[in-house]
């Protein structure tokens, strides 16, 4: 994947990879953060190097622009009625963005895990012999809103780079185009079973190679979108930086809309690892906005209280991470 030349411009001026991992910044990251090894091992350092590697190619280029954010239904349909069933993505308002970055996957557990090993944390997905069998390295990884925050900050510490999680308005950019009428963050902005997303033999057969029984998130299986995002239809919801507010539209500044100042909910994008079934695949519409809490999914709580075992309740929500020049 080829990256803009202005990042390259960035990168140049980018620190070397040095002894010991820089600590994140802010208090609230140095609380989940509290530790920073100062003596990394070779291994280590190869493995940082690698992660700081990774995301520097896979950080894409998206030129801003001005846009129709929210659901365009109503002018776009052939029926004139909205796409989205849900209130909350309108009304469809004018917002201009400035350029930044945003990178063209989720995070994995592989990714995360350097990032917790060099900084002295423990492991996220800390799960007994019964559920650790879902913590595969290479899907995506389960962590909560300042877990999200704290990684993406931490990248940008280490790159020279202003990384944050990406606000609501500009993953929506993303994921249609730079703002098109497109209805599915996928290569061709339409479902197609088994060709750009999960049919339900696809999944059934994934289960059966982790020799699980619920739907892991397995990335990067189908075709990118045409700015070159991957699985931004399914396979795990994705921590925008936004406060939720169901209103927030009617009241929205035009200009870079960073959400909300306060709230109880976050916005989440994307969604759940599909089960195949194509009507909970079209959920998946790049205006559809979700929103849960910042630290335990309630819906996981509750299913999880007659569990006696650890349960994982930020299993699906992840992160993908961008940058503002």
């Amino acid at each position: 994947m080829i990256i803009k030349h202005k990042l390259a411009i960035i990168l140049l001026s980018s620190i070397s990879l040095a002894a010991c991992a820089k600590p994140t910044s802010s208090e609230n990251q140095k609380a989940l953060s509290p530790t920073t090894k100062n003596d990394l091992s070779p291994e280590q350092r190869k493995q940082l190097q690698q992660l700081l590697d990774k995301t520097k190619k896979n950080l894409i280029f998206v030129k801003g622009g001005t846009y129709k954010m929210g659901d365009f239904g109503p002018e776009h349909s052939i029926d004139g009625l909205p796409y989205d069933g849900d209130g909350d993505s309108k009304p469809l308002h004018k917002v201009t963005l400035d350029d930044f970055y945003l990178s063209a996957t989720k995070t994995t557990y592989a990714d995360f895990d350097i990032y917790t090993e060099v900084t002295g944390q423990k492991a996220v997905g800390d799960f007994n012999e019964i559920t650790q069998k879902y913590r595969i390295p290479t899907s995506a990884a389960g962590i909560n809103w300042q877990q999200a925050r704290n990684y993406c900050q931490w990248l940008g510490t280490q790159l020279n780079l202003k990384m944050d999680l990406p606000t609501e308005a500009q993953w929506e950019y993303a994921a249609r185009n730079r703002g098109q009428n497109i209805l599915y963050a996928t290569d061709n902005g339409k479902i197609d079973n088994g060709r750009n997303v999960w049919s339900f033999e696809q999944r059934q057969q994934s289960q059966d190679k982790f020799k699980v029984y619920k739907n892991i998130s397995e990335l990067q299986k189908y075709p990118a979108t045409p700015l070159g995002f991957y699985d931004m239809v399914t396979d795990n919801l994705e921590w925008m930086l936004d406060w939720y507010d169901p209103e927030y539209y009617s009241k929205s500044p035009e200009k870079n809309p960073q959400g909300p100042k306060t709230g109880t909910l976050k916005v989440v994008r994307s969604m759940l690892p599909s089960d195949g079934q194509s009507l909970k695949v079209f959920n998946g519409k790049t205006m559809q906005r979700h929103a849960i809490d910042p630290v335990a999914d309630p819906e996981l709580v509750k299913d999880s209280k007659d569990q006696k075992y650890y349960f994982d309740f930020n299993l699906n929500n992840s992160v993908r991470c961008a940058a503002n020049p």
